[in-house]
């Protein structure tokens, strides 16, 4: 059996639909079964195909004639009584409802091989501490679990799984714009581009790594906007627009689950969100994080990304 997945928005206009419809039919029925002596009625149904938008029409007919009938006039018998009254019930017409266009989202990683603390019973191979080229356990991984969470959600995704750190990872964020820009040359458009990383600490760091949601420890995120002010960017980016959307981001992940993102951090780098509209960077979980834990997050930041692109437009 398949499953579909609603968003809010959705789900109310189903809702709304079928109060209509449940609405119309009863007073078109009604209409039919009260109506006076001296006319025929039959009830029309418009439908939609696919969709539960309707309209149920009464249209009135004259009553049969005396010859008709071959009864005298003013008998009993020359006016059936309503409850013998008949309805005709058709599909008339086809009238298309548009459907809401999907949220595009771009996913990439300009740190590609970030990885997690390692599990004694499912290890990976390091080309260094908390990095693999394995994208079963590095942010591939978490790009992977959230575009499938979109995509459940309504949005269309293109998740890039590009290597940028090889051969020099001091010039990732180089490949990455590059990326960035033949994608924008060949008309792609996107309303949400996402950088997905991983944040890393100290061993020592005090800082809280997880939250625990109905006994799921869960590993904490951080959304990180770039203002471009540092040296050597030309092009700077919107980032008041950027911080907008991190600050919605933020909001409803901590309205989901106290403190399950960190606050939106502002830096002087550009991280390449000069490239269009609303750019982040989100960090998910740190180093010593599992990548269980951080996977646990994923839906939750799912839904607050979906959230906060349908909050933009209202």
């Amino acid at each position: 059996m398949g499953f579909h997945v609603w968003t809010r928005r959705k789900a109310l206009s189903l809702l709304l639909g079928v109060i209509v419809m449940t609405a119309l039919t009863t007073a078109g029925l009604m209409a039919l079964l009260w109506a006076g002596p001296q006319k025929e009625e039959q009830a029309v149904a418009v439908f939609a195909e696919d969709q539960l938008t309707f309209s149920v029409e009464a249209v009135s007919t004259s009553s049969p004639t005396q010859e008709q009938t071959g009864e005298a006039p003013g008998t009993p018998e020359s006016t059936p009584p309503p409850t013998d009254r008949a309805f005709r019930l058709e599909v008339i017409r086809h009238t298309p409802v548009p459907e809401e266009e999907s949220k595009r989202i771009l996913i990439y990683h300009s740190h590609t091989w970030e990885a997690f603390q390692q599990v004694d019973n499912d290890r990976y191979e390091e080309t260094e501490k908390w990095r693999t080229r394995d994208d079963r356990y590095n942010v591939v991984a978490v790009g992977e679990a959230l575009a499938n969470q979109l995509r459940a959600l309504g949005c269309s995704v293109v998740h890039d799984t590009t290597a940028f750190e090889p051969p020099d990872f001091e010039q990732a964020y180089v490949r990455s714009l590059a990326m960035l820009e033949e994608r924008l040359a060949l008309g792609e458009e996107y309303d949400l581009y996402i950088d997905l990383h991983r944040d890393a600490i100290a061993s020592n760091s005090t800082l809280r790594r997880t939250v625990n949601i109905g006994g799921v420890e869960t590993a904490r995120f951080m959304v990180l906007i770039g203002k471009g002010t540092g040296a050597g960017f030309d092009v700077k980016p919107d980032w008041e627009a950027n911080l907008i959307i991190a600050q919605k981001i933020t909001d409803c992940m901590n309205g989901m689950a106290e403190d399950l993102c960190r606050e939106v951090k502002v830096k002087t780098g550009r991280f390449n969100q000069h490239i269009a509209p609303r750019c982040v960077l989100i960090e998910c979980g740190n180093n010593l994080n599992t990548l269980e834990q951080v996977l646990n997050g994923v839906p939750y930041l799912a839904e607050a990304v979906v959230q906060a692109l349908e909050d933009r437009e209202e």
